[in-house]
């Protein structure tokens, strides 16, 4: 029988674990189906245009504890293009693959899953730093930023009480806002604001108030970048948006400080940690997590069972149909902010 082989891209944005994911389905298809890889340049970029290159033990080799992805990535989307999803396809049987590794987040996925629709043999790997995607509990990179963000605040709280001042600190969070809760809780920030609850400038003022009336002369306050306040649109750094439609956000950062500034009359200053919470080296959690959505990524392709994505649920890794993850983003749950909120003020 000949030997298969199997193309693998990273979409979207990188993050800390795509290298993880990678080796772990290149070193169990070798070892255990006898495949080939090629990897596909530049995510649906690579797609479009025949960009790849072999993968096997000695290009996975050392990359574990690698950040970023060896394959590179973008935000192409071939169905922006005429006749993209066609070519796309037709690109799977020019290269000669007999199955493609989607690696990447709800518009990533989304090009996968119509793909699959149109017949293709795809399956997907769930990758957002956000932790958005709908039906896995976590996705890897996600537990790096928390820990990345977490250091930060650790770092601006001396530098916070020193000077009493209230530092803003601006976390990654387009349309949830599961970095800035997760790592507020943990680096006790005194306001956490997030896309799923937005506030009024008055609510902003009273907590930062509230706290100073307790005999502090500091504050923390954690934003997501998608955050809105009051009845404002998005704070949009830039014009324009990428392929999938998305707006480039920042400066709600700024917003928040001048705010309070403004209001209370506190010396306030911000931190926008932006693509920080993206690099470096992926978390021992990311790691690991990581090398089982890859491991059970491969055994799907084994299994012919195509238009499937992996997931987290609970502590098991599940096959679910690709149109169960996407479209629908995961909001952070009342409850957990619930708990954060405890802690406010």
């Amino acid at each position: 029988m000949a030997t298969k082989t199997v193309g693998i891209l990273t979409g979207g944005g990188d993050c800390p674990g795509l290298n993880a994911v990678i080796r772990a389905v290149v070193r169990k298809g070798i070892s255990q189906y006898d495949y080939r890889f090629r990897g596909i340049q530049k995510g649906w970029k690579g797609m479009m245009e025949c960009l790849w290159e072999p993968l096997g033990h000695e290009e996975v080799s050392g990359i574990l504890p690698k950040g970023g992805t060896i394959l590179g990535t973008s935000r192409t989307n071939p169905y922006k293009t005429e006749d993209g999803g066609e070519r796309v396809i037709e690109n799977i049987k020019r290269m000669k693959l007999d199955a493609l590794i989607a690696i990447g987040g709800d518009d990533t996925l989304t090009v996968a899953h119509k793909l699959a629709v149109a017949g293709a043999p795809v399956v997907g790997v769930p990758k957002t730093i956000d932790n958005d995607i709908s039906n896995t509990d976590f996705t890897f990179g996600f537990d790096t930023a928390v820990n990345i963000v977490t250091e930060a605040l650790d770092r601006i709280h001396t530098t916070a009480e020193s000077h009493n001042r209230v530092m803003v600190v601006e976390v990654m969070g387009r349309h949830s806002g599961w970095i800035a809760v997760h790592a507020g809780i943990a680096g006790g920030a005194d306001l956490i604001l997030i896309p799923e609850h937005p506030v009024t400038v008055e609510e902003i003022v009273a907590t930062i108030k509230m706290r100073h009336q307790r005999g502090k002369d500091f504050s923390i306050v954690v934003v997501a970048e998608g955050t809105t306040i009051a009845s404002e649109e998005y704070i949009v750094q830039e014009s324009g948006t990428d392929e999938f439609g998305h707006v480039k956000l920042g400066g709600v950062g700024q917003l928040v400080s001048d705010i309070i500034e403004k209001e209370t009359g506190f010396e306030t200053r911000v931190t926008v940690l932006g693509h920080l919470q993206r690099g470096g080296t992926p978390t021992a959690f990311d790691r690991v997590l990581g090398t089982r959505y890859g491991i059970a990524a491969i055994d799907l392709v084994h299994a012919k069972d195509w238009g499937k994505m992996v997931a987290l649920q609970g502590n098991k890794i599940r096959a679910i149909p690709l149109e169960q993850g996407i479209g629908e983003l995961k909001k952070v749950d009342d409850e957990l902010y619930e708990i954060a909120r405890i802690f406010f003020g």
